[in-house]
Formats: structure tokens, C-alpha cells, sequence
């Protein structure tokens, strides 16, 4: 008879179970808390920052210098899993210098295209009215149609696609005007103001920067699947009726020389598309239209010069316009 062997028996192997997959809202939660661990005291701006994102539209962050602007633009990069690059426009800087140049290869006498810093899912254009409006322009094709043009050559952008720019005031010294054409590209523009109190006695007691904290926390992936599940938000005829109803009040507001445009109207939709997404909804109700109108409206119209003599403003009159326009019931 055979001794029964001491060995121990090996437990048999499992493979471990894969993680599920995150929802929206973790994935939007995730997000907003990892900029706002550095960005303190702004979660109103950290959130519609997320949302312009998701939107798939370019965010415009102006303000006085020294309040944020450029940590917030490095934080929402810096907590996604993807290729960013940071440009600090300068006036002497070239249209080239953006979206690359064709070099010329001694070995097979041809030019190679070489990409700029354009090439990349989220582009940080630093103090963007510092450079040139020739320079400016460089990026229109880029976020309206998501490819560069150079040399006869069309390169398309890989998705998701974000530019997130910094401007300070043009009242400012070395500062150009962003022409309204590329102003109108910019899903939003959102203005961080000074922080409270207590916020300030927080950055005060901070010893880390932004760029020394931040992870990722999430993968590209993923935000290309939250930006699919935006696209796929209802919205109401009610609801698409009162975008309209918006437009033509600022249209003929007796303040503006210039209202909304019809991509205005349609970038407003998709802001509030997602907007509804990041509350747990699949569909899009007026109050998502008012949370997010401000920051997608009101660097798109033009105040007459009397108007603007007496204090009026784009954002006044947009809230003006707001309290106007009748709001449809829910069916």
C-alpha cells in the first residue's frame, strides 16, 4: 500500500473577477474631485469645465492673472489618461509652431510632415490673446473640424479632442482681441473670480501644486464612452423650442449689435445634454438649459456701445433674457 503523500493539495486557480465597469456618474464624480483637489473652492467652475468636456466643445477660461486659469486647464488634463501638450502663446509665435511643418529628408530627398502641438487629445493654449490673430486662426480648423490642413494635406485629431485656452482681460497690456468668429468656437467661457476666504486660507496651507498631485483617473476609453452616452440624451420639442426661443430674444435684444448664432443654439443643446447626463438623466429639462446658458452664451453676443456705456453687459443681458423667455411646463 501506498503512503498517502504530506504535500499540500494546491487550491484550484480562479481567474480573479474583472472589475465592472464605472457608471457615468462615478466616472463624472471621479473626475470633478480630482481637479477640485487642487482647485479649491471652485466646484461650480470644476464642474461645467467636466461638462464642456463631455460636450465635446472647447472651454475659454478668462480672468485676472494669478487666480487659476492655467491650474484648472493642467488639472483636467493631468486626471485623464491621454496625450496633452501645453502652448504658451507668445506674440511671436507662428502658425508652424502650432500645428507643425513639412521637413524636408536628405535621405529620401521629400518632405515629412512633422505635427505640432495641436496633435494631441487635450491641448492647453495658454494665455491664447497673447499671440497674433494670424496665429489665432491657425486654430479654427482644428476645433471646428477636428483636422489640421498643411500642405495640401488634411491630418485629423484624434478623439477626444479639447482645447482648453487661458486669456487674460483685453483691457491688459500685450493682449489682442479674439476675433468673434473664434470666440464662437468655444463651447464656454467660464471666469474663476477670487476665492473666498477660507478657500484662500486652504491654497495658503498647501505645500503641493497641481501638477505634482494630479493623476489620472480616467482612461480616454472612458471618457469616449460618456461622450457617447451624452449624444444619446433625449430632448423634448418643448425643450428645442425654447433653445430657439433664447436665440431670437438675444437676436433682438435692443442691447446687442450681434445675438446668437445657430451654432450657439446647438452647442447650448449638447452643453445641456450633457449637463442632464451628469445628473442621472436621460433626458434634458429646462433647469439644465439655465445651469449651463451663462457659461455657452454670453461670449457670443456683442453689446452696443451705448449699452456697454451704462454698465450692460453680455452675461447681464443673457440673465435678462433668461427671466424673459417663458419656460415650457413639463408634460
Amino acid at each position: 500500500m501506498t503512503a498517502p503523500s504530506s504535500a499540500p493539495t494546491a487550491a484550484p486557480t480562479t481567474a480573479p473577477p474583472s472589475a465592472p465597469p464605472r457608471t457615468f456618474s462615478s466616472l463624472f464624480e471621479a473626475i470633478t474631485s480630482n481637479i477640485c483637489s487642487v482647485l479649491l473652492g471652485k466646484k461650480s467652475q470644476v464642474d461645467l469645465a467636466v461638462v464642456c468636456l463631455l460636450a465635446e466643445g472647447h472651454l475659454l477660461i478668462e480672468d485676472v492673472p494669478g487666480v487659476g486659469k492655467t491650474s484648472l486647464a493642467k488639472a483636467l488634463a493631468g486626471s485623464i489618461e491621454c496625450t496633452w501638450k501645453r502652448v504658451q502663446f507668445t506674440p511671436d509665435m507662428l502658425p508652424g509652431d502650432l500645428i507643425g511643418v513639412s521637413i524636408l529628408q536628405r535621405a529620401t530627398d521629400s518632405f515629412v510632415f512633422q505635427p505640432g502641438p495641436i496633435f494631441a487629445n487635450i491641448v492647453l493654449a495658454d494665455e491664447i490673446n497673447r499671440a497674433s490673430p494670424k496665429t489665432q486662426s491657425a486654430l479654427l480648423e482644428a476645433m471646428e473640424e477636428r483636422q489640421v490642413s498643411a500642405d495640401g494635406t488634411s491630418h485629423p485629431l484624434s478623439r477626444p479632442f479639447m482645447v482648453v485656452a487661458t486669456q487674460n482681460p483685453v483691457e491688459h497690456e500685450g493682449t489682442f482681441r479674439l476675433p468673434e468668429s473664434q470666440l464662437d468656437r468655444f463651447l464656454m467661457r467660464l471666469s474663476l473670480g477670487y476665492p473666498d476666504r477660507s478657500a484662500e486660507l486652504d491654497i495658503l496651507g498647501s505645500t503641493t501644486t497641481a501638477a505634482a498631485t494630479v493623476r489620472p483617473v480616467v482612461s480616454a476609453a472612458e471618457v469616449r464612452a460618456m461622450i457617447g452616452a451624452v449624444r444619446n440624451v433625449r430632448m423634448a420639442s418643448g425643450v428645442k423650442a425654447y433653445l430657439v426661443d433664447l436665440a431670437e430674444a438675444s437676436r433682438r435684444h435692443p442691447a446687442f449689435l450681434l445675438g446668437v448664432s445657430p451654432r450657439g443654439t446647438l452647442q447650448l443643446a449638447r452643453a445641456a445634454q450633457a449637463c442632464a447626463a451628469t445628473r442621472g438623466r436621460d433626458f434634458v429639462v429646462p433647469g439644465d438649459v439655465h445651469d449651463v446658458a451663462q457659461a455657452v452664451l454670453a461670449h457670443r453676443v456683442i453689446v452696443r456701445g451705448d449699452a456697454a456705456g451704462r454698465g450692460f453687459t453680455g452675461a447681464s443681458a443673457i440673465n435678462e433674457i433668461l427671466a424673459r423667455v417663458p419656460v415650457p411646463e413639463a408634460r
